[in-house]
This record gives structure tokens, C-alpha cells and sequence, in this order.
């Protein structure tokens, strides 16, 4: 099917880029501007807020003038634009502001891509598992290039493969998108509103903002961690790879396996195993621990994405559809992890495992939600 080619592609190279600015920013800030980890920390937590900002309130914004089609072929060219800042960008100061611009526009495109997913799932019945799962074969390819480069030029190549990454992001962008992605999505008046009177979308977004920004301390440390537990860059990158793996693999079946199963009892799933993942790591500092624990990853990310994207398919206005996706992102992937980047630094400072038992802490309260979302029986 063209449309799913088409979505898998941009997915693809999406993602290529979020697995160098995901797991590497923190270390590239530290290794080649000379951060300290709590510095590089309050930048990294800025560029979070910023993004929850634009993911609230200009994403949906833009989606009252621009079709998706648009904003697809426009996002990627400008974010390239914004990352050249970060090369005279020397002084904490200069890296605040840069971070802070570029996270404005930037990680718009993840709540972007997942709204044309959406849309193709309610009007072209693409699979959505698929799809994603080459998103996350992106992410593993860039992990796998980081892992290496930096093993032989250093840190220093960070930043330039995510220009080369950026570039062949714009470049896929440019593509015809599918003719139900031109047709403008605008959010409907009041849609907060709105989406907030959704049956569930409390609940669920609550649990998502749990679940997702536990993983601060993984995103924003995990590399250094690894360092520090004198692993190789090459191996880091084949270390973090297994959580992408798996994610890939489950995205691959999630439709099959998970067809009659609740996105209640999704999360409560999630849920629990984000709780042990972390408590885990924290507890025991051990590179084998780590590497069992990164098979966990699709179920703390993927199982709990995929509860969300179901949720929004399933229960959700296709008005309300760039709404629900800006405040997941903002508020579920940015908001909640720029809070735990920013108290999981100063952890972090006082032993690295304190930073990881702190999110399962903090992850907690999202078990007992689930149970509250099962407990009023939604249909779906």
C-alpha cells in the first residue's frame, strides 16, 4: 500500500534523528561544549519544557492554518535550520537559548507524524504496528552509527551525523504525502475542552505522563551511565539497541497479539514493568542487569505508546485528533520528562543509581490509575 510505504518511510527517517538527539544530546553537550552533567541537565530539562510548550499550543496552532501535508514538508526543512545554531553556540547561556529555540519546532514532528498515522488508520485502515516498527528500525540504525563514529572520531560526530540525519529527513519529507493528509485536521473550538470530556483521556494521559517521563533518567544519563561502567562507545550503542529491538518486535505483532486486549490492561502492564525496569538499574549497578532490563523497553515505551494511540483510535474525534497527540507529547512525553530530567540530574550527582530508583517512584501512582481505567469498564 502506498500510504503505509509512505508512513513508514518518514517514520524511518524521523526517527533516525530522535536516536541521536534522544540518548547523545547530554553527552555531546558534556563532551564537546564542556558541561558539567547537572548544566548539561538544565539545558536538556529547558529544551523539554520548550517543547512541551510547542507541542501544546503551536503544533495544534499550526494545524488551524496548515494541512498535515504542509506541515510535514515544512517542520524537518526549518529544524534543520535551527540545529546549524548549536555549532558557534559556546557558553551555557548561548546553549540555553539555542536548545530552547530549536525545541520549539523540532519535536513538533513527533506529535506530527503520529497524527498522520492517525488519520491514514481511520481513513485508509493502514497498520499502524508496522509502520511504527520502522521508526523504531530508525532509532536502531542511529544508535548503531553513534556507537561507531564516536568510537572513531569521538563525540564530535554526534552533532554532525544529526545534520546528515536532519537532511535526509527533509529530504523524505518532500515526498507526496496521501491525499487524506491535505485535507486540514483543525482542532475544533474549545477542543481542551473537548478532549478532556473524552471518557478516560484524564486518566490515560495522567498514566502516560507517569509512564513516559520515567524513562528521563534512561534518555537523558543512559550513555553516561554506560561510560561510566567503562563500556566502549561501540557496545553502547549495541547496548541500547536491544530496548530499540525489542520495541521493534513488538510494534511488529502489537496488532496481532494485543487485538482484544484493554488499553486499561495495557498500562497496567506498562505500568509494572517500568516500575521493576528502573528499580532495577537503580539498585544494582551492574552492566548485565542492565542489558536484561533494556528488553524491557517494549513494554515501559511501546506497550504503553501503543495503549495511547489505540486509546486515541478508538475514543477520539478526528477534530480533536491534533489536540489529543499535542498534549500527549507535550504534556505525557515533554513536560513530565523535563520535571524528572531536571530532579534526576541532581540525583544523578548523588549517586546514579538514586536517579533511576527515583523514577520507579515516581512511575508508581500510574499501576494504581490503571487499575481505576479498568475499573469503570470502557468498551475499548
Amino acid at each position: 500500500m502506498k500510504q503505509q510505504g509512505w508512513l513508514s518511510t518518514n517514520f524511518f527517517a524521523f526517527f533516525f534523528t530522535w536516536g541521536i538527539f534522544l540518548p547523545y544530546w547530554t553527552g555531546w553537550l558534556v563532551s564537546e561544549k564542556d558541561l558539567t552533567v547537572a548544566a548539561a541537565s538544565t539545558v536538556i530539562a529547558a529544551g523539554l519544557f520548550a517543547r512541551s510548550f510547542s507541542t501544546l499550543f503551536l503544533f495544534p496552532a499550526l494545524t488551524k492554518h496548515f494541512s498535515l501535508s504542509v506541515l510535514i514538508k515544512l517542520m524537518p526543512g526549518l529544524s534543520f535550520l535551527l540545529l546549524l545554531l548549536f555549532i558557534p553556540a559556546e557558553s551555557f547561556s548561548a546553549l540555553l537559548a539555542v536548545m530552547i529555540i530549536y525545541s520549539l519546532f523540532y519535536p513538533t514532528i513527533l506529535p506530527l507524524m503520529e497524527s498522520n498515522a492517525t488519520v491514514l488508520m481511520k481513513t485508509n485502515r493502514i497498520n499502524y504496528g508496522r509502520s511504527r516498527s520502522w521508526g523504531s528500525a530508525g532509532y536502531t540504525v542511529s544508535l548503531i552509527v553513534i556507537g561507531i563514529t564516536t568510537d572513531l572520531w569521538t563525540e564530535s560526530s554526534i552533532l554532525a551525523a544529526m545534520i546528515i540525519g536532519s537532511v535526509f529527513l527533509a529530504v523524505c519529507a518532500l515526498r507526496p504525502a496521501p491525499d487524506a493528509l491535505k485535507e486540514k485536521v483543525a482542532p475544533q473550538i474549545g477542543g481542551y475542552q473537548a478532549i478532556f470530556k473524552t471518557k478516560g483521556f484524564l486518566i490515560v494521559l495522567t498514566i502516560c505522563v507517569l509512564i513516559q517521563g520515567a524513562h528521563a533518567a534512561y534518555y537523558s544519563y543512559g550513555f553516561i551511565y554506560l561510560q561510566e561502567l567503562n563500556v566502549s562507545s561501540v557496545y553502547i550503542g549495541l547496548i541500547l539497541n536491544i530496548a530499540v529491538l525489542s520495541e521493534i518486535l513488538f510494534f511488529a505483532v502489537a496488532d496481532r497479539l494485543l487485538k482484544r486486549t484493554s488499553v486499561a490492561a495495557m498500562f497496567i502492564i506498562a505500568g509494572m514493568a517500568s516500575v521493576i525496569r528502573w528499580l532495577l538499574v537503580g539498585l544494582f549497578p551492574s552492566l548485565w542487569l542492565f542489558i536484561f532490563t533494556q528488553a524491557f523497553h517494549s513494554m515501559t515505551f511501546g506497550l504503553a505508546h501503543y495503549a495511547f494511540i489505540n486509546y486515541v483510535y478508538r475514543a477520539v474525534d478526528k477534530q480533536l485528533l491534533p489536540t489529543a497527540q499535542g498534549l500527549y507529547a507535550s504534556v505525557g512525553m515533554g513536560f513530565s520528562t523535563a520535571l524528572l530530567t531536571s530532579a534526576g540530574g541532581y540525583l544523578y550527582e548523588v549517586s546514579p543509581g538514586l536517579s533511576f530508583i527515583g523514577m520507579s517512584a515516581a512511575v508508581l501512582p500510574a499501576v494504581f490509575l490503571g487499575l481505576l481505567l479498568k475499573g469503570r469498564t470502557l468498551s475499548y
